[in-house]
């Protein structure tokens, strides 16, 4: 049964026609007739009979605009539990992200929102492929996802994208090492700030052919950054060995800064290190995206949008 048409039910038994419903509900009398006939079609037994020229409610019609009353106040009730819901900054937000930024932001987001008077927060460390980080989007409120330029864009249809950064990736190698000796861009010399400021890209850039003549970390197949990898190997004409196989980029750089592997870290969510160095990778584009994903309704709470508004200040 629509609601509609039992508030029409109910407001004929108190109206008395249906003229006087019409006038009310700034509808035409017809309008009236019809949906209450259509109301009629889902009741086994006449809801209204004629009483000379006006219509009006038999005792099944009377009983259930009785019940209308309580279906209307029902409804009413829950839509306001719905705006108080949308409206209250104190729920509770989820959010989930990949390791890196998970280690970056959430720290400082609890911090910034617990000296504001901010939503609880709720964390999730989601270490996923490129393609399934839209479907996190169902069980979390915000979703820190990352792509690289030229993966295919995240499902603007379904989703809202928020860009955070665009951040540049560097080629890491322990301090030790021979492509270190050459104007090193180290961690060490260029903290990251605990907003994220990103690394000077200065320095002599590592190529193709230096880069694939040691053997390199890669994440797993279809995560982010493998790309990356691909276009060195092109651009050198050859194969990179790749000997370690590490998604969590603070593994990566502990491996890293033990040996002669290379691989690519972050330059604005990677932890100072002293025992790494990082260089920019020569005449290959090498940035990674890092976007807020959520449902569009997500956004019509009021603390999911404060926690947003507060990790785009930290991160930028």
């Amino acid at each position: 049964m629509d609601p509609h048409h039992l508030r029409l039910l109910r407001e004929l038994g108190e109206r008395g026609s249906v003229a006087a419903v019409a006038r009310a509900m700034h509808i035409t009398p017809s309008a009236v007739s019809q949906q209450l006939n259509t109301l009629q079609r889902t009741a086994p037994v006449p809801l209204t009979e004629r009483r000379g020229r006006r219509l009006v409610l038999t005792a099944a019609g009377r009983a259930l605009a009785t019940a209308a009353v309580e279906v209307m106040t029902a409804l009413d009730r829950a839509a306001r539990a719905v705006g108080d819901h949308l409206d209250d900054p104190g729920t509770p937000v989820s959010v989930a992200a990949f390791h890196s930024a998970g280690l970056t932001w959430f720290g400082p987001l609890i911090t910034r929102l617990a000296a504001t008077g901010g939503p609880p927060v709720r964390f999730a460390d989601r270490d996923v492929a490129h393609a399934d980080f839209p479907a996190l989007v169902g069980d979390h409120d915000l979703v820190v996802a990352h792509r690289l330029a030229h993966s295919p864009p995240w499902p603007t249809g379904r989703l809202t994208v928020i860009p955070l950064i665009a951040e540049p990736l560097y080629v890491a190698m322990s301090a030790g090492h021979p492509l270190a000796t050459r104007s090193p861009i180290t961690a060490a010399r260029s903290p990251i700030t605990a907003a994220g400021s990103p690394l000077p890209a200065a320095g002599l850039p590592v190529t193709a052919t230096d880069a694939a003549a040691w053997p390199w970390i890669s994440v797993h197949d279809g995560f982010p950054l493998t790309g990356v990898l691909t276009a060195i190997a092109a651009a050198a004409g050859r194969p990179l060995e790749i000997r370690h196989r590490i998604n969590e980029f603070t593994v990566a750089a502990s491996v890293v800064a033990a040996g002669e592997v290379l691989a690519l870290l972050p330059g604005r969510t990677t932890t100072p290190d002293p025992r790494l160095v990082l260089r920019p990778l020569a005449g290959i584009p090498a940035v990674r995206h890092i976007d807020v994903l959520t449902r569009p309704e997500t956004l019509h709470r009021a603390a999911v949008r404060t926690v947003l508004e507060t990790l785009r200040t930290i991160a930028t």
